[in-house]
């Protein structure tokens, strides 16, 4: 008999989709460093071998669609060992809610309008620093264990985070949101992204345990 937890055989990978505003900044970033902290695959990279366990993309809500990622952005993503390049920034759909298993929005306004533009997501959309202060509350245990892989681990952390939500408020409600550095200086740039790498890390550890 199968546990509560235990892996769930798939063909289709899991599906992880960042969202904020622009799609030129935050977004990709989370994009670029889950992708790289996850051992996973991101929109538009070329296939290298078995098809990818999870498979991690970006949006806007107001994306500046078909630009890069910016320059300030592009050379922090690649200090932490993610890979900048080969994007283009995209305007976000309801199909591309519909076809994700989680969002990570940047702030809470973008997590409202993820809900808005497809309902039927509320229970797996979070900020970005929401679900990292929810996931550092969930006991290894409660997650699948030997045998399971990244992406079943990464299924079950949302489920649990889910169950999680109201038991541990943020102590300020803008703590869940990650700083927008777009037309900022090199400070803000360095403000948003030490906002959202501790997040990055807390969800990858989670599941990379």
């Amino acid at each position: 008999m199968r546990r509560q937890n235990d892996p769930v055989p798939t063909a289709q990978p899991v599906r992880v989709l960042a969202v904020c505003t622009g799609n030129v900044c935050r977004s990709p970033a989370i994009e670029r460093l889950l992708a790289a902290g996850l051992g996973a695959t991101w929109r538009g990279a070329a296939p290298r071998g078995l098809p990818p366990a999870i498979e991690v993309s970006s949006a806007g809500v107001g994306a500046v669609v078909g630009s890069p990622m910016t320059l300030e952005m592009q050379e922090l993503v690649a200090s932490r060992g993610g890979v900048p390049g080969e994007f283009a920034a995209r305007a976000l759909t309801s199909e591309m809610v519909a076809a994700s298993d989680l969002v990570l929005a940047a702030t809470r306004q973008h997590r409202a309008a993820v809900v808005e533009l497809f309902p039927a997501a509320v229970r797996r959309t979070f900020t970005l620093r929401e679900l990292a202060r929810l996931a550092a509350g969930v006991d290894p245990a409660d997650l699948p264990g030997a045998g399971a892989t990244t992406a079943d681990r990464l299924t079950a952390l949302v489920r649990l985070a889910t169950m999680r939500r109201g038991m541990t408020p943020a102590a300020r409600p803008q703590d869940d949101d990650v700083v927008d550095p777009y037309g900022g200086d090199r400070r803000t740039y360095a403000t948003s992204f030490g906002q959202l790498v501790p997040a990055v890390e807390t969800i990858v550890a989670a599941v990379r345990r």
